[in-house]
């Protein structure tokens, strides 16, 4: 079983939107912070979006603030990215990661990655 899949990626031209959405199953989604990370051909992963167990804190990359949204719902463990006026610079693969850390142990799950391409 795998406990995060991404769906939601796709083409869509400069300026417009994406609805990524990240299923989580096999752990207790409600007490993991949440995440989207995305990796570029050439270039490091990189954070983009985070959003705590309670959802009363998010965070998000300088590049992407006030374009992209995230948000989730604990009641279908699911946790989503709206991206709005997308620009060709967000092209990659967006990869959704839960997070739980405690004492000693951090516990960690990465998804498999949905390709968002911006082009004309």
């Amino acid at each position: 079983q795998v406990p995060l899949v991404e769906s939601g990626g796709g083409l869509v031209q400069p300026g417009g939107s994406l609805r990524l959405s990240c299923a989580a199953s096999g752990f207790t989604f409600s007490i993991y912070d949440m995440s989207w990370y995305r990796q570029a051909p050439g270039k490091e992963r990189e954070l983009v979006a985070a959003i705590n167990a309670a959802s009363s804190r998010a965070n998000y990359a300088d590049s992407v603030k006030g374009r992209f949204t995230i948000s989730r719902d604990n009641t279908k463990n699911t946790v989503s990215l709206q991206m709005n006026s997308l620009k060709p610079e967000d092209t990659a693969m967006y990869y959704c990661k839960a997070t739980r850390l405690t004492i000693p142990t951090k516990y960690e799950y990465w998804g498999q990655g949905t390709q968002v391409t911006v082009s004309s």
